[in-house]
């Protein structure tokens, strides 16, 4: 789970609808990211800012793992963040999925386990660490009988103090 190479590979995806500025400032550090549901990305990069257009499909097929754990079955994401600076990365994926929370938050306890990802239930839903180090929080918020649920995984770089 490496959250830049997520960032790196959805910018390697802008065929479409491009809007980049140069930038000269070389000694700025901080990468962030932010994405909707309908597949509008803007980036500010220490080389570039801008804003491009994603294929909306891309949002709708919810491809992203944690450890192998893929995302519940028929969820969709609808936004997502990525802030790095200094070595460390905060990602932020905001999902709907087509279940109550329990059954979601159950769906994930169950994959966690069966990848041997170390995740355990929470007052928020579920907290755990990935294989390589990093953390993660998972909410799950009833939606009529659906769920918005989040993850939000804080990498280091396998830098953390435990």
């Amino acid at each position: 789970m490496k959250p830049l190479l997520i960032a790196a590979a959805l910018l390697g995806l802008t065929a479409c609808d491009a809007d980049v500025t140069a930038k000269h400032d070389a000694t700025k550090e901080k990468v962030a990211i932010t994405g909707d549901a309908e597949g509008k990305l803007k980036f500010d990069l220490p080389f570039a800012s801008g804003q491009i257009k994603l294929p909306q499909a891309m949002m709708k097929s919810a491809d992203f793992d944690i450890d192998g754990v893929k995302m519940y079955p028929g969820a969709t994401i609808s936004g997502f963040n990525v802030n790095a600076e200094d070595g460390r990365a905060l990602v932020n994926i905001a999902y709907n999925a087509p279940a109550a929370p329990d059954a979601v938050r159950g769906y994930f306890l169950q994959q966690f386990k069966d990848k041997g990802v170390d995740a355990r239930e929470s007052r928020e839903g579920i907290e755990g660490k990935s294989k390589d180090g990093d953390r993660f929080t998972m909410t799950f918020t009833p939606d009529g009988g659906a769920t918005k649920g989040s993850v939000v995984i804080d990498a280091k770089g396998g830098k953390h103090d435990d």
